[in-house]
């Protein structure tokens, strides 16, 4: 446990120094120690002096945006590790798997439709929209033959992100005003510009219960990266334990979307770097994903705020123009070692 001391202590230090330069950097640079101060006001009550218009923007919009930020980060390379373990495909995670995709047409088809009435969330929603993509992934990839091998997952999933796409695109198309279409649009290509204290109050203890779900059961993914076959024979429960991890993943990567929108690259890549640097267990690749996914995520939103003056880009966008070249670096060292 004392060696674990260092690694802890540069973990904490690495995703407090993230979130400090997510806060102080944007359209309009603030210091650092304004930052600290006006933390120390709302957290201490310690009195700082410190300009109204800068407490506002750090406290309401910019911290807010980057605890959510890191959040997303998190959960979204934690469901990346579980569902690369349960299927030992290393292609596997949300985007790909149209988790992502049938997430954003459940919340959409609640906020568009009311589907469910005030019983039923955009979280909700895009929960059950998750589970229907999944369950359609594996369906397509069973009734392909081949025992639904690696490639076969892949392609169920392309497909199945295609259709909920469409399907997507559909209820926005007939039941959405010309604003709300901008909105959706907007939001589906990954927007943090929206998010305040209740989106923090919801990502931040999601993101954490996932992460702690995930370590509690990271034998059983360790025993899954073997084979189902070679987990049951050390005595794991299969089908309960894929029920529970698979529904862990959904619920997380919905209300990651139903805040943010679908964010790709980011539980393929992280996990993928950190199983080449860490090796394939557990009890560090989960962890090690959860700060490289956040401190990955709060990086893409900082882009995000200041490559183009003035304007702020999908968060989305970045992390595919990121994502997409270090994806292809990953693939071409894996193959010098092969």
């Amino acid at each position: 446990m004392m060696r674990l001391l260092p690694y802890c202590a540069a973990a904490l230090l690495a995703l407090l120094g993230a979130m400090l330069a997510g806060i102080a950097i944007g359209e309009t640079p603030v210091a650092p120690s304004v930052v600290l101060r006006v933390l120390a006001n709302n957290l201490w009550d310690a009195g700082y002096p410190v300009d109204p218009i800068d407490a506002g923007i750090i406290w309401n919009y910019r911290l807010t945006r980057t605890l959510v930020a890191a959040a997303c980060g998190a959960g979204l390379a934690t469901c990346g590790v579980i569902l690369q373990a349960l299927l030992r495909n290393p292609l596997a995670e949300p985007y790909l798997l149209g988790l992502s995709a049938g997430a954003s047409t459940g919340a959409v088809a609640v906020a568009l439709l009311g589907l469910g009435g005030a019983a039923l969330s955009m979280s909700g929603g895009a929960f059950i929209g998750a589970l229907a993509a999944f369950g359609l992934v594996l369906l397509l990839s069973r009734a392909s033959g081949a025992g639904g091998g690696n490639a076969q997952v892949i392609l169920a999933g392309i497909a199945g992100s295609q259709l909920f796409s469409a399907l997507t695109a559909f209820l926005i198309t007939k039941s959405a005003t010309a604003e709300q279409a901008r909105g959706i649009l907007f939001w589906l290509l990954g927007n943090l510009s929206g998010v305040r204290w209740p989106s923090v109050w919801l990502a931040v203890p999601v993101a954490l219960l996932g992460l702690a779900v995930c370590l509690w059961h990271r034998r059983t993914l360790d025993a899954f990266t073997f084979g189902a076959d070679s987990a049951a024979s050390l005595g794991i429960p299969v089908r309960r334990s894929q029920l529970l991890l698979i529904s862990c993943a959904a619920l997380v990567t919905a209300v990651m979307v139903s805040i943010v929108g679908a964010i790709g690259f980011v539980g393929l890549v992280i996990p993928h770097a950190l199983r080449l640097l860490l090796g394939t267990g557990h009890s560090r690749l989960l962890p090690a994903s959860a700060l490289g996914g956040a401190l990955f995520l709060i990086s893409a939103d900082i882009l995000s705020r200041t490559l183009i003056p003035g304007q702020v880009i999908p968060v989305g966008v970045v992390t595919a123009l990121i994502g997409a070249p270090l994806f292809a670096l990953i693939l071409v060292s894996r193959r010098g070692r092969a």
